[in-house]
């Protein structure tokens, strides 16, 4: 049994293809995880890497505590289950099973064993001495997990399995696989492109998208907490309903009207304490998301609901206890096109609508779900990015939510008024904001406080009870002032760049053998960034040399990504001018320039004019810059 590890992997092939972009996840031991996304997405491939039948081109693949990068296949203790079961057409089930155990040489004692406790597993103890052509679909499918199971690996790799099956045998295959799961108790990953698969089987999923990790989440809250609409419309049958459409705040309602029709309904703007404001002025276009259960035909419902609506019938499918009324509300709509006003609804009683029928629906908008009408990432978010409240600067002090604050002299903006962005990270304890937590939420592990502040809710992560009477302090340096759309003050950069390359060089040097001198040559392995030579740490040296080639290591260009705290002024190293100094009153930042970049560096000692740097590359990311790919 074994956890799995995979950080920053990407797979990139000879011609620039990136089929996977920076994936990122810790499995745990046992987990039945999920890989779902449409064809050419980059599941398969990424399997494929953790099975090592594809060669990972940057980052870093454990199972256990075992980095397994350039550990061969047979040796990863892992176990595969192929899409075409991958049988020997003249091998008995008995021999196809036990042929990987041969190849290993174990006793003929064990390996009857082993083949008849998988056997018996799977229900297929009968079919022992037939051949696979004398098999159905769903029994040779068993035989090819058998064949895995023998193995008792650490991890079991099973690549879209079911896809070759009918329907029924695909349902019924499911629990078959979830009930082996839960006998072996080791961990799975499995890849599909059926999301009813996924919702069905795994206890975390990942959505994937062009190479790219969509969202990492367990079923339920894949279902209802989409982080993007392709998320949203990708789980969940049938598809969720997307509109377009505007927000507009009207005191303490939100008017949701949408875009090509005359439907406009009102909400409680409680629903929307966690979207930006700039969201509810009536005009920045919105996605407006609702499931086709969350729609209702029933005339009771709509009796009881303020949210109502007009829907043009075209056509329905009928499902035996339950049927999809599909229409349109814009009434010039043909309900067929995937549009931005033709709707889905699902219905759990006889409906006798024809097409042409226009027809009230009621809106659950409880569970609505918004997205930006242009990166598509949702604003109903389960953790804000930030707090958006309006403010005022009057002579060096910050003035929001009935408070007034002591601007530190790294920002200053002129006075006015403008619009406060403060990262939920950056609110902590103990400062000079009374406040009151409302409500605690727990995401994923995290929790979220919200806080009552002058009128208007506060969001942190902050480990407090509900009901408590706290002061509040803000993080200055991650701060936002937005005026007229501009940016008047700035957060300090979190991560700050350097170029460079990796060089090799031939040198000499003196040793003592057998108490003579000596000259010795070696090679040894520099960074030069910014014009300063640095010896290469191993680790480095090898990545960029095992994920670029011994030849393209020593010519792509590099970038150094480091933190504030993780460069330090040093008496040699790459030389840089302090432009200016950033008091934030308990922290000071030198603002350096090396090159055509800016570079962030915590100053605790007082610095100016020409300098030295150095980073720490134990700390630092290191990436292709021409790929743009991590490799450390």
């Amino acid at each position: 049994m074994a956890n799995l590890s995979l950080k920053h992997i990407y797979k990139v092939y000879p011609n620039g293809v990136k089929a996977v972009s920076d994936f990122n996840m810790e499995i745990a031991d046992k987990e039945f995880i999920v890989f779902v996304g449409p064809s050419g997405c980059g599941k398969s491939t990424t399997l494929r890497m953790i099975a090592g039948l594809e060669d990972i081109t940057a980052g870093e693949l454990t199972i256990g505590d075992t980095v397994v990068n350039d550990v061969e296949p047979k040796d990863r203790d892992i176990a595969m289950v192929f899409q075409n079961y991958a049988l020997y057409p003249h091998m008995t089930v008995f021999e196809n099973i036990a042929f990987g155990l041969r190849l290993r040489k174990l006793p003929k004692e064990e390996i009857n064993r082993k083949v008849l406790e998988a056997a018996e597993i799977l229900g297929i103890t009968e079919y022992l001495g037939r051949k696979p052509k004398e098999m159905s679909g769903g029994q040779r499918q068993r035989v090819s997990l058998g064949r895995a199971i023998v193995r008792e690996p650490k991890v079991m790799l099973l690549d879209e399995p079911l896809s070759n099956l009918d329907a029924k045998l695909r349902t019924a295959m499911r629990s078959e696989i979830s009930k082996l799961h839960q006998r072996l108790n080791t961990t799975f990953i499995y890849v599909t492109h059926d999301q009813i698969e996924a919702m069905t089987m795994g206890t975390r999923i990942v959505v994937m998208k062009d190479g790219f990790v969509q969202q990492i989440d367990t079923p339920r809250n894949l279902y209802h907490y989409p982080g993007n609409k392709f998320v949203a419309g990708f789980i969940g049958t049938p598809q969720m309903n997307f509109f377009d459409g505007t927000l507009k705040k009207c005191g303490d309602r939100v008017e949701i009207a949408f875009t090509g029709t005359d439907a406009c309904v009102t909400v409680p703007y409680s629903y929307f304490y966690k979207t930006r404001p700039g969201y509810l002025d009536g005009k920045t276009p919105v996605i407006i998301g609702l499931r086709a259960e969350d729609l209702s035909l029933d005339p009771e419902v709509i009796a009881s609901s303020d949210a109502v609506v007009k829907v043009k019938v075209s056509h329905k499918e009928e499902l035996g206890n339950e049927t999809l009324v599909y229409g349109d509300i814009n009434m010039e709509g043909d309900g067929f096109t995937e549009s931005g006003t033709r709707v889905i609804i699902k219905s759990y009683a006889d409906v006798a609508y024809q097409a042409g029928d226009i027809v009230d629906a009621a809106l659950n908008l409880e569970h609505v779900h918004l997205f930006d009408g242009e990166t598509e990432v949702s604003i109903l978010p389960r953790i804000p990015d930030n707090n958006d409240v309006d403010c005022e600067i009057a002579d060096g002090k910050l003035l929001f939510l009935g408070r007034e604050l002591t601007l530190p002299p790294a920002v200053h903006a002129e006075n006015g008024s403008g619009e406060l962005l403060i990262p939920t990270d950056a609110v902590s304890l103990g400062g000079d904001i009374p406040a009151l937590c409302v409500d605690v939420e727990n995401v994923s592990g995290k929790t979220l406080a919200a806080f009552e502040v002058g009128g208007r809710r506060l969001y942190a992560l902050l480990d407090v009870e509900k009901g408590a009477q706290v002061k509040l302090s803000l993080d200055m340096k991650k701060i936002t002032v937005l005026r007229g759309g501009e940016e008047i003050v700035r957060p300090l950069p979190t991560v700050s760049a350097l170029d460079g390359m990796l060089k090799k060089e031939k040198t000499v040097r003196e040793v003592e053998i057998d108490g003579k001198k000596k000259r010795k040559k070696e090679i040894v392995f520099n960074l030069e960034i910014g014009g300063a030579k640095f010896a290469s740490p191993d680790l480095i040296t090898n990545k960029l040399i095992s994920a670029l080639s011994v030849h393209r290591a020593f010519t792509a260009p590099l970038r150094f990504e480091c933190s504030p705290y993780d460069i330090a002024f040093t008496q040699e190293g790459i030389p840089a001018i302090v432009e200016e100094v950033l008091d934030y009153g308990t922290e000071r930042f030198a603002r350096c320039r090396v090159g055509e970049r800016d570079v962030i560096v915590f100053a605790d000692i007082p610095v100016e004019g020409e300098v030295h740097l150095s980073p720490d590359f134990d700390k630092c990311s290191v990436f292709e810059s021409e790929l743009d790919i991590r490799i450390v």
